[in-house]
């Protein structure tokens, strides 16, 4: 069985909201600090078919870092705003859970409560 990962953010209340419902549910996922421990292209890539959404729901759109870069642009790509979050790991969306090849944006927390099953 596969353990379950947090791309976690110790400073977020909804990161660490949502690292608290998972341990109250079974065993430690383990915590990856993207902020200390960025993900490549590659890992983001294979993340984004994880969640099975769109790249854009990646992105913290409510960071300066956002406008700065001008990530609102329609014409960028997929590879170019996955490779944005590679440089500026800030720009990750957070928490994000992992279990084998399933992830979820768990923001709200709660979201959580549904997932797996």
């Amino acid at each position: 069985m596969t353990r379950m990962k947090i791309l976690h953010n110790p400073l977020c209340s909804k990161s660490r909201e949502a690292l608290a419902l998972l341990e109250s549910r079974g065993p430690k996922p383990r915590i990856i600090e993207y902020l200390v421990h960025p993900l490549s292209l590659r890992d983001l890539q294979a993340l984004r078919r994880r969640l099975g959404q769109p790249v854009r729901a990646m992105l913290r759109d409510n960071e300066d870092l956002y406008r700065e870069l001008n990530l609102a642009d329609p014409t960028l790509t997929d590879t170019q705003l996955l490779q944005a979050i590679a440089d500026h790991p800030k720009l990750l969306q957070r928490p994000i859970v992992i279990d084998g090849e399933r992830a979820l944006i768990a923001r709200p927390p709660e979201l959580l409560n549904d997932w797996p099953r």
